[in-house]
C-alpha cells in the first residue's frame, strides 16, 4: 500500500470543533508543505453542521473527511479506534497527528497497538520532516523532561504522533480558503459497539481558573523560598482573575500541587499574559510558556534565562514587588466597586 498525505484528528464536543483542532492544522500545514502533499482533517461525530466543518477549511485543511454515526457523538475509545483504523486502511495517510488531550492520548495508542501495529510518539513538542527521507521527526521530552529526544519510525506507516496542546498557536482563520468536505459512509458490516457508555461530562473544578483556559497566568518559582509564600502568588492571581502556575522545582519541594506545573514535564500554556515570579527560566520551563503573548518576569538575577524571553522585566526582589503590586490592585478594585 502506498501511503501519502498529512492528516490531523479534529476534535469536537457537542458538535462544536475544539480549538486544539486549529492548532493541529498549523502543525500539519508545515509538514504538508515540506512534503508537497494535501493537508486533511479527520472529523468523527454525529450530525455536525457543515459550517463547523467549513471552519476546518478556513483554518488550513484542504480536505475534511467527515464520519457521522450516533456512536461517535461523544468520545468512546473502541468505536473511535475502529473508525480511525478503517480510515487509515481505506485512504492510507502517511502521517497522522492528534492532540495530546484525553481523546488523543487514549485512542491513538489503541489505534497503533490494536489496529495498525504502527509506531506512535506521544506528547511531542515539535515535529519536522527529515531531509532526503521524508520521515517524520518527532521531538518529545524524555528522562523526566531533562532532555529532548527526536524519534522517527522509518519502516512503519502511517507515522503517528500526539502533540501537546498550546505548544503552537492556532492557524489563522482565512475565509477565502477553499477545500473539499468528504462525507465517509461506513460499511454496513461495521458494527460500532463499546463496553463503555458515555454518561456526562464533568469539568475539573480543582482550580478556580484552569491553567489551559486562563488569559492570565501568575507563576511562582524557587525564588519564593518556601511554600507558604505562594500566598503572594495566589493573591495576585485572584486580583487578576488569573490561573496559578509553578515551576517544577516548587512541585518537587512540595510547595504546590502538580496540576499547577508548567513546562516539559507539566502543562504547556499560551495565555495572553504570563507573569513569572522568582523563576530563573530553565529550558524545561520555557518550553511550557514561551508562546505566551506577553511575558513579564520578576527576578533578582539580571542574567536569568527568563529575561531572554520576557517582554518586560523587573530586576528586583519579588518580596518587595508583589506586596506593592497587590496593594495597588486591591485599591484599584475597591475604587471600581
Amino acid at each position: 500500500m502506498e501511503y501519502s498525505g498529512v492528516w490531523t484528528l479534529a476534535e469536537q464536543r457537542n458538535g462544536t470543533i475544539h480549538s486544539v483542532s486549529h492548532e493541529l492544522l498549523n502543525r500539519g500545514k508545515e509538514l504538508a508543505e515540506k512534503l508537497g502533499v494535501p493537508l486533511s482533517a479527520m472529523l468523527l461525530g454525529y450530525q455536525i453542521a457543515e459550517e463547523e466543518m467549513q471552519e476546518l477549511v478556513y483554518h488550513g485543511a484542504d480536505r475534511v473527511y467527515s464520519v457521522s454515526h450516533p456512536m461517535l457523538a461523544s468520545f468512546l475509545a473502541e468505536p473511535y479506534q475502529h473508525v480511525i483504523t478503517y480510515m487509515i486502511t481505506t485512504f492510507a495517510p502517511e502521517i497522522i497527528i492528534a492532540a495530546a488531550t484525553t481523546t488523543g492520548r487514549t485512542v491513538m495508542p489503541y489505534v497503533a497497538a490494536n489496529g495498525m501495529f504502527a509506531g506512535l510518539t506521544a506528547d511531542c513538542t515539535a515535529l519536522d520532516i527529515e531531509d532526503g527521507t521524508g520521515n517524520l521527526l518527532q521531538t518529545r521530552p524524555a528522562i523526566g523532561g531533562n532532555i529532548l529526544a527526536t524519534i522517527k519510525t522509518p519502516t512503519a506507516r502511517p507515522q503517528m504522533a500526539t502533540v501537546r496542546p498550546k505548544s503552537m498557536k492556532p492557524s489563522e482563520r482565512d475565509t477565502s480558503r477553499t477545500g473539499t468536505i468528504i462525507p465517509v459512509k461506513l460499511p454496513e458490516s461495521m458494527e460500532l459497539t463499546s463496553r463503555v457508555t458515555f454518561e456526562q461530562f464533568v469539568p475539573d473544578r480543582s482550580q478556580e481558573v484552569p491553567l489551559e483556559d486562563a488569559d492570565v497566568v501568575v507563576a511562582g518559582g524557587r525564588g519564593l523560598k518556601k511554600g507558604e509564600n505562594f500566598s503572594l502568588i495566589r493573591e495576585l492571581a485572584e486580583l487578576l482573575d488569573a490561573g496559578v502556575g509553578a515551576s517544577r522545582d516548587t512541585i518537587d519541594r512540595g510547595w504546590i500541587e502538580y496540576p499547577h506545573q508548567i513546562g516539559l514535564s507539566g502543562k504547556t500554556i499560551s495565555p495572553k499574559c504570563y507573569l513569572a515570579c522568582g523563576i530563573s527560566g530553565a529550558i524545561q520551563h520555557l518550553a511550557g510558556m514561551q508562546t505566551s503573548e506577553t511575558i513579564i518576569a520578576i527576578n533578582t538575577d539580571p542574567d536569568a534565562q527568563i529575561f531572554r524571553v520576557a517582554d518586560f522585566g523587573i530586576v528586583g526582589d519579588l518580596f518587595d514587588v508583589l506586596p506593592v503590586l497587590n496593594k495597588k490592585l486591591r485599591a484599584m478594585k475597591a475604587g471600581e466597586e
